[in-house]
């Protein structure tokens, strides 16, 4: 806001412009000239200025307008980018649900299915000398891999015998604050590089267990792997029960200074993700890395919520007093997810419809696993998927058993029925979560990848792409995609003599295991160069080997 005066002078009239607030006020050129022309170099100077009056322009202000569709694409974006925020909440929650009910799934199977499959496997191996062998095997690749499960299961359970939970709890307790918080942000990392590593043991375990015995030896043994698989699966055991641990100091601590510590550690997780470039890839992985530390923490509250039962001798009064620091806890954890994907999907222009196509592939795995080509089992296809690793989790198992006695048969009756409801629970939540995927995976349009045959090599090398083209079956035209789902989830995985493969070079198919030749190398140096060209990889379904511990995409 400016007022004009006019400063008369024997040879000339100038004008001069003074700004009230001290700043300069620029003029449209035009009214420049406008009031020049009226001053004349004369000994007197009249100059009218009506139209740059303070009235007028206050008028002007308070009367001015503008029309926000001359930018409509601008301001529905911007809209569009708020129901995506809104919507968020929604669609992930949706994603979190089905994925936690894949997870308590898989650990349900733990403890029940697995040791039923297991005596039907040793009751195999007893009942051999009067049956013979049918077989070139003695016993099925999934029956070795369900007796190396169980056996290790009972190693390490007996191991964590000598392991003084008590000890731990006061040794942990007796450590300052700020110390058990550099030592719970530890165990968190140490635990995403133990899942990191831990699957890749277990899967050597099992593939050089039932590898065929014609081809070329390239491996250090069963029993090495073995050895290497009980030490990591107790190892990862006392992790977690760490873990477990100073989150019960946290509960019980007179001032809850580590627990309100340890909760705002959620929040930091923020600040290191929302400000990073994500693509719908790595979105993908921080989702189901989101999935598995939920299930773990729900998990670890149950466990601590045992431990102070019966410290109180089951008082119910006490697990009111636990309630709401339950309830906080669980929370902060929803929240801080909430936030943290809302503002990476708003930073990175990703939709919300993007979590739909999470859980298809996530439904996409439960479903391959009943297929007639099934290669792996589903437990261990999630273990792939989100890092979760039930074989260290289910051995807290120790724990809860220290806690409750079991003495006189009415105890043993109520254990007796508690694992039948286990049972029941895990086949009800099979059948749920089947019928989900199955729906999930026809809405997604993801039929025909149920029928395409798994790469024969290890994925690392360039001419898999190439043979897993060629290898893969096209479904015919006059049978339906959807037929052939609903007559396969049901049916077991049948043998390689069943449905041979297409013939292929012996020195192709040993690539997992043995070097190449020299004429093999030059194929693969020429692939190679053939694939840096391509684009990468964007098919979720090839996105596993616990990329959550960084964001490693192949």
């Amino acid at each position: 806001m400016s007022v004009m005066f006019l400063i008369k002078s024997q040879n000339f009239c100038c004008c001069s412009i003074v700004n009230i607030m001290g700043r300069k006020c620029a003029l449209r050129e035009d009214c420049l000239n406008k009031m020049l022309s009226l001053c004349w170099p004369t000994h007197s100077c009249v100059c009218l200025c009506a139209d740059l009056s303070l009235v007028r322009f206050i008028s002007a202000e308070l009367t001015r307008g503008y029309f926000l569709e001359h930018n409509e694409a601008k301001y529905t974006e911007r809209r569009e980018k708020v129901y995506t925020c809104l919507r968020i909440p929604k669609e992930l929650e949706k994603l979190m649900m089905f994925g936690f009910f894949l997870c308590l799934d898989v650990f349900l199977y733990v403890f029940t299915l697995l040791p039923l499959r297991v005596l039907l496997a040793l009751m195999r191996l007893l009942t051999l000398p009067c049956c013979g062998l049918s077989g070139s095997r003695i016993l099925q690749p999934a029956q070795v891999c369900d007796v190396l499960k169980g056996v290790i299961m009972v190693l390490c359970y007996f191991m964590m015998h000598y392991v003084d939970y008590s000890m731990m709890y006061h040794m942990i307790r007796g450590q300052s604050v700020i110390k058990l918080y550099i030592i719970y942000n530890m165990l968190e990392v140490a635990d995403r590089l133990f899942s990191s590593f831990g699957q890749d043991i277990l899967d050597a375990l099992y593939w050089t267990a039932t590898e065929p015995k014609e081809r070329k030896r390239a491996h250090i043994g069963v029993i090495p792997h073995f050895f290497m698989a009980v030490l990591y699966v107790f190892l990862h055991a006392i992790l977690i029960m760490v873990q477990a641990t100073t989150l019960n100091v946290a509960f019980n601590s007179h001032n809850k200074s580590l627990l309100t510590i340890m909760m705002s550690n959620n929040f930091v997780e923020i600040k290191g993700s929302v400000f990073k470039k994500f693509e719908n890839n790595n979105l993908f992985q921080m989702s189901n890395s989101d999935i598995k530390e939920r299930f773990t923490n729900y998990t670890l509250l149950l466990i601590v919520c045992l431990r102070n039962m019966e410290q109180f001798s089951w008082n119910p009064d006490h697990l009111w007093v636990l309630f709401p620091d339950v309830c906080m806890v669980i929370a902060s954890e929803t929240v801080v997810d909430i936030v943290k994907h809302a503002f990476i999907t708003k930073f990175n222009d990703i939709t919300a419809d993007v979590y739909s196509e999470y859980r298809a592939s996530l439904a996409f795995d439960l479903v391959s696993s009943r297929q007639k080509n099934a290669y792996t089992d589903y437990s261990d296809s999630v273990s792939r998927r989100m890092g979760f690793i039930p074989l260290p989790l289910a051995l807290l198992i120790r724990v809860v058993t220290s806690s409750v006695k079991i003495q006189g048969s009415l105890s043993i009756v109520c254990v007796v029925l508690f694992y039948l409801g286990m049972i029941t629970l895990k086949v009800l939540n099979s059948i749920v979560l089947l019928g989900k995927s199955c729906m999930y995976v026809k809405e997604a349009n993801m039929e025909e990848k149920l029928f395409q045959n798994p790469p024969s090599a290890a994925p690392s090398r360039a001419s898999s792409f190439i043979f897993t083209n060629q290898l893969r079956p096209h479904p015919s035209e006059g049978e339906p995609a959807e037929e052939g789902l609903s007559a396969s989830v049901t049916t077991q995985p049948s043998q390689s003599d069943e449905c041979p493969a297409p013939q292929i070079p012996t020195s192709q198919s040993d690539q997992f295991l043995t070097t190449p030749d020299e004429s093999e190398e030059k194929s693969l140096i020429q692939d190679d160069t053939e694939l840096k060209h391509r684009a990468p990889k964007k098919d979720l379904l090839e996105i596993d080997r616990f990329t959550i511990c960084g964001n490693r995409i192949d």
